[in-house]
């Protein structure tokens, strides 16, 4: 069975795109412009993501370049970097940037020709999530060409080259600009005047934006307009001469050791154009008596606006509603493929041999059985997504599975599954409450244990993630509150689907065996197999605890339990066994909690068992080993898993734990990194978010180029070996 299940999860893998893989590609060039000659590094970005300009803004990090030539460093400065967009995002952030297409040009003061070239640059790109990412070129000049395979894409000398005559050139001020340098209160402040009448105020865009300068951080323009329409703005900073070491104070008497020479992309509301100007401040102004506040406050502010946002406000809106229904069908279908994943088939097999039982019952009862469980399984995603919604708010880095992650949680369901594992064996008619007496209907014949039922199926779901279901819940964690209760919705919908069929058709239940004798004979199989579900939650539970103690205690509530159970005959009042039942259940979810070791920290003993237990060595997953991988190109082989995850161990046994991984994995001499996600880590979860996943398995490749490939929830060794 569950080499039919990967092979179906791989056959859908295809779907499973959450980030772009060339979210972003590079090339690079010698270009000879007007006698001067330039290595030209050329960028394109995913439709929609964007990079960052020198100065960035409120958040981001402008690209980074370093170059070696025959082996020796050389410092390379951008001749100037391309007219940057003004992006207005979320929580108020205002940022400047890059996006689809552009260049950035690099003058040589030497002859290329035959020389060797090391290229390493890094950036920063961003649409809903940022992702941190770099690229190695490497090549040789031959013939005035750039010989190389690192290059993704190619641009023309002519494309290249009408790049380079846009960029802004650098002009005088004009005699209409005024700038002035003003201590307001705590803030330094730029205050700007044009003295010539504006008509067209440059609305999407900053009028200057400063270049960086230490011990300056800059914040942000704001515009006003005066009734003869003049164009008046202020642009504050602050100080961080105080944060450098040695401290150095902003000069009470307002005149600096040395002047500041301040550069600034000007938009010129009067020329249309955009050009570089700079200017020199040896000292500031205060605003002692307010005359600058008081009259900045007869002014009319000025609107401005995001032109991302404004200029493709209709083509965005049809775009999400199209995004949100894919995604509603993502987890709808992956819903449904739950109900074949291993870690849910005990609980479902359940339901389907309580379904054969109520065959022979009225359409009527049949539909109420069936509604019920469904109610069960989506009020129960409902909380999930209450609960996630919560912790998301308050900051938490959660994930797919979080509540397995919570030893009292494994704890309560070992207690659970393990009672139903008794029932299954006849050890006892479990009860519900209602009435005047503890109940009268068996768990499995009831609405109450069908809701239940739908319950327990949900909650052991959450370990399995799958190529549909991981595209829809990485959209889900990154959106609104109203899209997560829509995404989980759809989940429960798929995965109570099946039973909503059979409510509404009943007919459906007849290609099902008949009730018979053979029956008993299944529900012993059925009681096995939550038998084996415990002891796999005992072994999460282990994992999560680290502590021999906390599992002696567990072992011993079990058993306290089964013979409580198995004496309950003798006792007369059905209250005295509630009592009874419902003390060690406690006491073990609370010493559950109490004995822990080491929760919280991350990763349990799978590191050293995997070690123990294979030809091959594992190391410890972190982020600064993985980029320093990337950094020297060192074929690696990265695996995110958890002991409570099912897909995890479908894929080990099929792929990782197979001769032929680790003959591949010794013949390229790959390195192989194990990130273990059994205990709540921020560090991975955050990084896992950051790759488009919310939890695991998933796989990665860092290849012979130092890129990193991203596999997926499923692997194969074929596809291991394609991403070298």
């Amino acid at each position: 069975m569950n080499k039919l299940v990967i092979l179906l999860l791989l056959s859908l893998s295809i779907f499973a795109e959450d980030i772009p893989k060339n979210v972003m590609q590079m090339s690079m060039s010698p270009i000879t412009i007007d006698g001067q000659t330039y290595l030209a590094a050329n960028f394109k970005n995913y439709p929609h993501w964007h990079t960052y300009w020198i100065n960035p803004g409120d958040a981001g990090l402008p690209i980074e370049a370093t170059f070696k030539i025959n082996g020796e460093e050389k410092v390379l400065d951008v001749k100037e970097w391309p007219i940057p967009k003004r992006f207005k995002e979320d929580g108020d952030i205002m940022t400047f940037g890059y996006e689809d297409e552009y260049t950035l040009f690099f003058p040589i003061s030497q002859d290329l020709n035959d020389e060797k070239i090391e290229a390493h640059f890094k950036w920063l790109i961003c649409k809903n999530i940022c992702i941190p990412g770099e690229k190695h070129i490497n090549g040789e000049i031959k013939d005035s060409a750039f010989i190389t395979s690192d290059n993704d894409f190619q641009v023309s000398m002519d494309e290249m080259k009408s790049r380079f005559s846009k960029l802004p050139q650098t002009k005088d001020i004009p005699s209409y600009f005024d700038i002035s340098l003003v201590k307001q209160g705590e803030n330094l402040v730029f205050i700007y005047s044009l003295s010539k009448e504006v008509k067209e105020v440059p609305i999407t865009s900053n009028i200057i934006s400063v270049y960086p300068m230490l011990p300056f951080s800059f914040k942000r323009e704001t515009l006003y307009k005066d009734s003869k329409n003049s164009l008046y703005g202020r642009y504050t900073m602050d100080w961080d001469g105080v944060y450098m070491d040695p401290e150095m104070p902003l000069p009470a008497s307002g005149k600096f050791e040395k002047p500041f020479n301040f550069k600034f992309l000007f938009v010129d509301p009067v020329s249309n154009e955009t050009y570089v100007i700079s200017k020199s401040f040896s000292s500031y102004s205060s605003d002692i008596n307010g005359q600058f506040e008081s009259f900045f406050k007869i002014l009319k502010p000025i609107q401005q606006i995001d032109d991302k946002k404004e200029h493709n406000k209709a083509e965005e809106s049809v775009s999400d509603g199209r995004n949100i229904f894919y995604y509603l069908i993502m987890a709808f279908v992956g819903g449904l493929i739950l109900n074949i994943m291993p870690c849910v088939l005990p609980v479902i097999s359940l339901k389907l041999f309580s379904l054969i039982g109520h065959s022979n019952e009225s359409k009527k009862s049949i539909f109420r059985h069936n509604i019920a469980y469904s109610v069960g399984v989506i009020s129960t995603f409902f909380a999930l997504a209450g609960v996630i919604t919560v912790l998301k708010n308050t900051g938490e880095q959660i994930g797919w599975g979080f509540q397995l992650q919570s030893p009292s949680f494994v704890a309560l369901m070992i207690v659970v599954i393990f009672i139903m594992a008794l029932n299954m064996f006849g050890l006892f008619e479990f009860r519900t409450p209602g009435g005047s007496k503890l109940g009268s209907v068996e768990l499995r014949d009831s609405f109450s244990g069908d809701f239940i039922g739908g319950v327990l199926a949900t909650i052991l779901s959450t370990p399995c993630s799958a190529p549909f279901l991981g595209t829809a819940l990485t959209f889900a964690f990154s959106e609104s509150t109203t899209t997560i209760f829509g995404i989980f919705f759809a989940i429960g919908l798929g995965l109570s689907s099946p039973f909503l069929l059979t409510a509404f058709f009943p007919a459906l239940i007849k290609f099902l065996p008949r009730p018979g004798m053979w029956m008993d004979h299944v529900k012993k199989i059925l009681g096995l197999t939550l038998v084996l579900t415990t002891i796999w939650l005992l072994d999460v539970f282990s994992a999560l605890t680290d502590s021999s103690l906390a599992l002696l205690k567990i072992n011993t509530g079990l058993v306290l339990i089964f013979f409580i159970f198995y004496m309950r005959a003798k006792m007369t009042k059905k209250i005295f066994f509630s009592i009874a039942l419902l003390i060690p259940t406690i006491i073990l979810i609370y010493q559950a909690q109490a004995t822990i070791i080491s929760y919280g920290e991350s990763g349990s003993n799978m590191l050293n068992d995997k070690n123990r237990s294979s030809e091959i060595t594992w190391h410890k997953w972190s982020e600064e080993k993985m980029n320093n991988n990337m950094r020297i190109n060192k074929l690696t082989f990265i695996d995110f898993t958890a002991k409570w995850c099912i897909t995890c161990k479908v894929n080990e046994k099929l792929v990782i734990d197979t001769d032929g991984f680790r003959k591949l994995m010794a013949e390229n001499n790959v390195e192989l990194m194990l990130g273990d996600w059994t205990k709540r880590d921020p560090q991975i979860g955050s990084w896992l978010k950051s790759q488009g996943f919310v939890g695991v398995p998933a796989y990665f490749v860092i290849n012979k180029k130092g890129e990193l490939v991203k596999l997926g929830e499923t692997i194969t060794l074929s596809e291991i070996k394609e991403s070298f």
